[in-house]
């Protein structure tokens, strides 16, 4: 497994492979891996002859009041699970080789932003979709793997990659969860015991919004009010916000008609957890 950490390093080494006719399956990843980043490389691994991976905490996602600095980091021990999926090569640059002095460039994804997270994080999609869009220049994959745990993200990165015209597929793949139902996160360390209680209400509200649909329940407005109810009943819960919108659009929606997404993001204390729900997708809580 090769450590590579420039980008006319890391270049070099995907054009080599393309050039001798091998796929290439990238995971971008912020590191402090759980087995929701391993199942990623582990599909990457199935779909390519090269798997590579990028291990970067991108700064520009991040707001002032954020988590950048305490983001848990442990890149010895990401190495060893990274080489134990198969993985061939990590990228793991340094914040002045990602943006050197002067940079100025940056690719913002507008309407599918704009909802969920883009209303209480301003200007996390646009570093996001930034730090994607060279991630995708620099390692040349043919298919790019995410997680649906972060449901936005995908939707944006999907968006970009066809209105730029980029020559990639990018797969998403089923929310990882702890035996317990908690989604997994690098985040999850930040809890303690009775906050991890707290923050299975999240899973536990999506369990109660897929039975109310499958009892026939479509309207928005009495899902929401379940969801509501059962999450903050624990006082370390804080609602950022609760919402169903269109899968595609990413617009609140007051019916459910076609495939829908109930997304959630919760301060338990200080720690935001995202999760969520599609309606009429193959997934399941």
């Amino acid at each position: 497994m090769k450590i590579i950490s420039s980008i006319r390093e890391m270049q070099v080494f995907s054009e080599s492979a393309r050039n001798s006719g091998q796929k290439i399956s990238f995971v971008p990843t912020m590191g402090y891996f759980h087995d929701g980043h391993l199942s990623l490389m582990r599909e990457g691994r199935q779909r390519a002859d090269c798997l590579a991976i990028s291990i970067y905490v991108n700064p520009t996602q991040f707001g002032p009041s954020e988590d950048f600095e305490k983001y848990p980091r442990d890149f010895e021990r990401d190495k060893d699970l990274a080489g134990d999926v198969g993985v061939d090569v990590i990228f793991y640059p340094e914040d002045k080789e990602m943006y050197p002095e002067h940079y100025q460039t940056y690719v913002n994804v507008e309407n599918v932003t704009q909802n969920l997270c883009g209303m209480s994080r301003p200007g996390h999609f646009r570093g996001v979709t930034t730090v994607c869009a060279k991630l995708f220049n620099i390692v040349k994959p043919h298919y790019a793997i995410f997680g649906e745990k972060d449901f936005q993200q995908l939707v944006a990165i999907k968006r970009m990659v066809l209105d730029l015209n980029m020559d990639l597929d990018i797969i998403g793949m089923p929310i990882v969860r702890e035996p317990d139902g908690l989604a997994m996160s690098s985040r999850n360390v930040y809890l303690k015991t009775d906050e991890r209680e707290a923050a299975l209400n999240m899973s536990r509200s999506l369990k109660i919004a897929k039975e109310m649909y499958d009892r026939g329940e479509r309207d928005v407005a009495a899902i929401l009010a379940q969801v509501r109810k059962y999450i903050e009943r624990h006082p370390h819960t804080n609602i950022d916000y609760a919402k169903i919108c269109d899968t595609t659009t990413l617009k609140d929606i007051g019916y459910i008609e076609g495939e829908s997404v109930l997304a959630l993001a919760v301060k338990i204390n200080k720690t935001r957890l995202i999760d969520n729900y599609v309606f009429g997708n193959r997934l399941d809580v």
